[in-house]
């Protein structure tokens, strides 16, 4: 009982099942690493974009970043853009605020927000401390031809085909990582008289045993919830969207600018994201089905198709429905949840590969272990994630919850204070007198630091009431919005066009 595990299953492909395999085999050679995906179970493979952190990630797999953006239909994202969620008027000159990955200029060593609060004029917060703002607005790629693999001159993240990006984790956990990979349908958990799980039987294969096994079957739940019952815990009452409609557009010409950030364009009901890749755009309407019916969501999406290019023969989108919320545990016995089986908010902000991530790695950091811990290791991993969770979901909240839009009853909701998550009700009045700080969240590696949320809190029009600055203090505070002035023109002056740099790395590549 106390000898370290050996033997590891992976349940489900796509993007989850394959970070995990790939990090695990990549991290803890010694493991036997099995795979197991059904060739009847497709891929939902709409999670395009990704945070910062998928550059380490890729690093520590051993993946080429230049391979990858070759073969993945990769564009290079440098956070994302809001249209229309403060008072609903879209565009350059309406409503438009970002929340660029760039740490701000001065970051913790000025008073940054009291001093743009001080400041004349209505420039935006984020334009005034990161020069990210300007790069995505001109087109520009955050990196040079000659900035090595995974470097970056503005701070970024990726787009991409998410089932490119599972077929090519596929092929290098197989071929050079020694994941074992069968395609086979799983027909029964076959349990330990203990309660944990001994092996799954697949129909052609027979039973595949494994000290631990992972839960990448997506929405299904096979083992987490299909096995063990685990439920969901429903965040619906907080976070209302429970349907997407995504769709793929074709550019109207090869040469069309590729944006460099995520679109998430607010309507009445809910919201759009659009994802530019070199080859194609990838758009979606996010909505509430108590809200809105699914054929106004459909003319909502086709509406903005329209406003923005899309040609006439655009396919139809299809539909997800799924439960907004994630589990009361994710580590049972010997089965821990991973991904979409752990659980789904939205596609906002792009935390479900974050989230993936992060588990994923704190697996590996966890083995080797002896099924003697185990009890002690899922504990803790339950609590960590459980807080992780819920501050995904206070992040995303607070896009809604300052909302200004009056056109329907599902932005009057979100402003209702009775379903905001307890947390934000305390912090919300304590930052009208000072910016939220680090000592406000819990962990050193939050998913979304105090900085994510000063984005958000002033791009959605949140003036908190701070005392006067020092002179001292000021002028500390000007020093940096100068020194990001400069920076935005130094790279205005020299980083690429962004579809310009992605042509170059794909004939660098061939």
């Amino acid at each position: 009982m106390n000898e370290s595990l050996q033997r590891v299953v992976v349940l489900g492909g796509g993007s989850a099942g394959w970070l995990v395999a790939g990090l695990l085999a990549a991290e803890h050679p010694a493991l036997h690493i099995t795979l197991i995906e059904s060739d009847e179970v497709p891929v939902i493979g709409v999670g395009e974009g990704t945070w910062p952190s998928m550059r380490d990630t890729l690093r520590r797999i051993g993946v080429s970043e230049t391979e990858f953006i070759r073969r993945c239909h990769v564009s290079f994202k440098q956070g994302s853009r809001f249209d229309g969620w403060q008072r609903g008027a879209s565009g350059a000159s309406g409503d438009r605020y970002y929340h660029p990955f760039m740490l701000p200029v001065g970051y913790g060593d000025a008073q940054l927000v009291a001093a743009w609060c001080a400041t004349p004029g209505e420039r935006a917060f984020a334009d005034l401390v990161s020069p990210s703002v300007q790069v995505c607005e001109a087109g520009l790629a955050p990196k040079q031809v000659q900035t090595p693999e995974f470097g970056a001159v503005a701070n970024y993240a990726y787009h991409f085909d998410a089932g490119l990006f599972g077929q090519l984790l596929r092929e290098h956990a197989t071929s050079r990582l020694g994941v074992q990979h069968v395609v086979d349908h799983v027909e029964a958990v076959m349990p330990h008289e203990n309660g944990d799980i001994a092996a799954l039987r697949t129909r052609n294969r027979g039973e595949v045993a494994a000290d631990l096994f992972i839960d990448c079957s997506g929405l299904s739940a096979r083992l987490i919830h299909g096995h063990y019952g685990v439920p969901l815990r429903s965040e619906r009452e907080v976070l209302f969207n429970d349907a997407a409609m995504p769709v793929q557009v074709p550019y109207d010409r090869v040469d069309a600018p590729v944006a460099s950030c995520t679109v998430a364009t607010a309507w009445a009901k809910g919201w759009i994201w659009d994802i530019g890749l070199p080859t194609r755009r990838g758009v979606g309407c996010v909505f509430s089905r108590a809200h809105a019916s699914e054929d106004e969501a459909r003319a909502a999406l086709q509406a903005y198709l329209q406003a923005t290019g899309a040609p006439p023969d655009t396919p139809t989108p299809r539909v997800i429905r799924y439960d907004p919320g994630y589990r009361k545990q994710f580590w049972v016995r010997n089965c821990v949840a991973i991904g979409l089986s752990s659980g789904f908010i939205e596609p906002l902000e792009a935390s479900a590969l974050a989230l993936v991530e992060l588990s994923a790695q704190r697996l590996c950091m966890d083995l080797p272990m002896a099924r003697a811990s185990m009890d002690a290791v899922a504990r803790r991993f339950n609590e960590d994630f459980s807080y992780r969770w819920a501050r995904v979901i206070d992040f995303l909240k607070l896009h809604y919850l300052l909302s200004a839009r009056d056109d329907s009853d599902y932005w009057r909701a979100h402003r209702d204070p009775s379903n905001w998550p307890e947390r934000l009700r305390e912090l919300i009045p304590i930052w009208r007198l000072r910016p939220p700080a680090r000592h406000d969240f819990g962990r050193i590696d939050e998913v979304f630091p105090d900085a994510s949320y000063q984005y958000v809190l002033y791009g959605m029009g949140f003036r908190p009431e701070l005392s006067p600055l020092s002179e001292v203090q000021w002028r500390t505070a000007q020093a940096c919005f100068d020194e990001a002035a400069r920076q935005a023109r130094r790279f205005l002056a020299g980083l690429p066009g962004h579809r310009s740099l992605l042509v170059h790395l794909q004939h660098a590549a061939a």
